[in-house]
């Protein structure tokens, strides 16, 4: 999924790598979601970074579809509306880097109710989660990360930066970003 997002990223077609389609891969359920949520999640991005048909994978036991990844995503999401890397859904404390990334997946499927709600939730939940400089923690660290997929999440959901929802003490995850800026320009 990262090399195809990639690729696509600098105008390449990962379907056409010295004669390998690389999204074939993605083609298979079963082994795309084998390492967890993390695996539909970064599929779905990958596919839908380039608007690519879902590719049909032969060897695959199972042959995926977006809807497939979709839910497999829904499925996992905690009782406190987020997600996190070991989710399999139910009890447990979300995580915001694997809750940006799970909104990020799902934010071109908003038609879909299912998919809306799931949503509203976590945005409830990632609200709640929002430290006071405007940022997040991450298994107990406050990093970066959080705040940088979060960021991307709320964009792609077309949520502005000042909504009140995501701003404490005054403070946009954008403020919290800039926090982590070095004297030398670097983060």
């Amino acid at each position: 999924s990262r090399v195809a997002l990639a690729l696509t990223a600098i105008g390449a077609d990962p379907r056409d790598v010295g004669g390998y389609n690389l999204l074939t891969p993605l083609g298979d359920y079963d082994k795309t979601v084998w390492q967890g949520v993390n695996g539909a999640i970064w599929a779905l991005i990958a596919l839908d970074s380039g608007n690519y048909d879902m590719p049909d994978n032969p060897e695959a036991e199972t042959q995926a579809t977006r809807q497939m990844y979709i839910d497999h995503i829904l499925s996992r999401q905690l009782d406190d509306g987020g997600w996190t890397l070991t989710s399999n859904g139910g009890q447990g404390e979300s995580d915001p880097d694997i809750t940006g990334m799970a909104l990020q997946a799902l934010s071109r499927y908003q038609d879909q109710e299912e998919v809306r709600q799931a949503t509203d939730k976590a945005l409830d939940c990632m609200s709640a989660r929002q430290n006071a400089a405007g940022g997040f923690s991450s298994w107990e660290t406050t990093n970066l990360e959080s705040s940088v997929q979060m960021l991307v999440a709320l964009c792609q959901l077309g949520i502005p930066l000042d909504d009140a929802r995501f701003v404490k003490n005054g403070n946009t995850l954008l403020d919290n970003i800039l926090s982590f800026r070095q004297a030398d320009g670097s983060f």
